[in-house]
């Protein structure tokens, strides 16, 4: 296993930054996620990471080592692409064997590599190389469909391919650039399941790149959230999800209900005159979040933070309902399994104090 560390790196395009002054460390076997709007500068820092890029400051230590200085073929570095580069002509088998012929092919002389490129893939491998191959597509649950082409696999076989090809030559660090954008729904609630479970099977240290925060929540042991080429807050996915450290982080985690408050004592804050809600903090910031399937909805008021209001609209989401209910000029989002509620019905929102997260800007 290996440990990355990332030293106030910086890179421009023109005159515009793409990412600066970036801090972050990757523990040994841990999965990490950058996550971010398109444009933020997350991929920038996988391709600096990979030396696809380089970047005008900064260090990129890989176990203690600068790999700044060091070519892309010699990194060790495995990725995983978002629209897999398998090569066409080659079935899975030859696409997972390629990368152990193409490190031999690197290290040869140039009588052997000759011989490399007259022979079949198979061919120019050894025993043990030929049963590596054999474990990774195992592993990736692939081995019966070794004689297929890529045109004969669906996305998400597509996708375990190029996952075996970049694990079978057993890279120091595993890099994912949104690998699942290119999968419907379904498919891509699967596919990250077992992304986690073949990178923890593999144990390999692994950089994961998406901006889709749900994606990040679910495969990741911690995660950075990125904007306009900066890391804004960063930890494990409860820390984040719990407590956003700005206005930017909480609209991006999906807080739907953010609303400008006055700290009037304790714990109490007052969104509009005489329309006060508690929280289980005590700060002088002055936003408070909740998230929309944090409101309960109640016929009778229910303990504190219990408010009268008026459903305005509800849309229909499959697995719940959208209500916006309207609490003394103030629109509230609200997710909820309720069917009995129609636009001009009053009902109560229920708020325990612990869902009101209070916020700097």
């Amino acid at each position: 296993m290996s440990k990355v560390k990332i030293e106030n790196l910086s890179k421009m395009y023109g005159s515009a930054w793409a990412v600066r002054d970036v801090n972050l460390e990757i523990g040994e076997g841990e999965l990490f996620a950058l996550l971010g709007a398109s444009g933020c500068g997350k991929t920038t820092i996988l391709r600096c990471l990979a030396g696809l890029e380089l970047p005008q400051t900064g260090r990129i230590l890989l176990d203690g080592e600068d790999i700044l200085s060091v070519p892309v073929e010699e990194r060790n570095c495995g990725m995983v692409f978002q629209n897999y580069a398998l090569f066409p002509h080659m079935n899975v088998w030859q696409n997972v064997a390629y990368g152990l012929v193409a490190k031999r092919y690197q290290a040869s002389n140039p009588w052997l590599k000759f011989l490399i490129i007259c022979r079949d893939l198979k061919s120019s491998l050894t025993k043990d190389e030929c049963r590596q191959i054999e474990e990774v597509l195992e592993m990736v649950e692939m081995i019966s469909c070794c004689e297929r082409l890529p045109s004969e696999l669906s996305g998400g076989q597509q996708q375990r391919v190029a996952l075996a090809r970049a694990l079978v030559t057993k890279p120091k660090i595993l890099l994912f650039d949104e690998p699942l954008g290119a999968l419907d729904v379904k498919l891509r609630l699967k596919m990250r399941e077992e992304i986690r479970k073949i990178q923890k099977r593999a144990n390999i240290t692994s950089l994961y790149v998406t901006h889709d925060q749900e994606e990040a929540l679910a495969v990741c042991d911690q995660l950075a959230i990125m904007n306009k080429g900066e890391i804004v807050q960063q930890g494990n996915a409860s820390e984040l999800y719990a407590k956003p450290a700005s206005l930017f982080v909480a609209e991006f985690l999906g807080f739907n209900n953010i609303f400008a408050v006055r700290h009037c004592e304790d714990n109490f804050y007052e969104i509009a005159p005489n329309f006060i809600l508690q929280s289980t903090e005590v700060s002088g910031e002055k936003f408070a979040a909740i998230r929309s399937e944090s409101i309960n909805l109640c016929r009778e008021p229910q303990g504190v933070n219990s408010f009268l209001g008026t459903v305005k609209s509800r849309t229909f989401l499959g697995q719940m309902i959208k209500f916006i209910i309207e609490v003394e000029g103030i629109d509230f989002q609200v997710n909820s399994l309720r069917s009995d509620l129609s636009p001009g019905n009053e009902i109560y929102l229920q708020i325990e104090p612990e869902y009101v997260k209070i916020i700097n800007d």
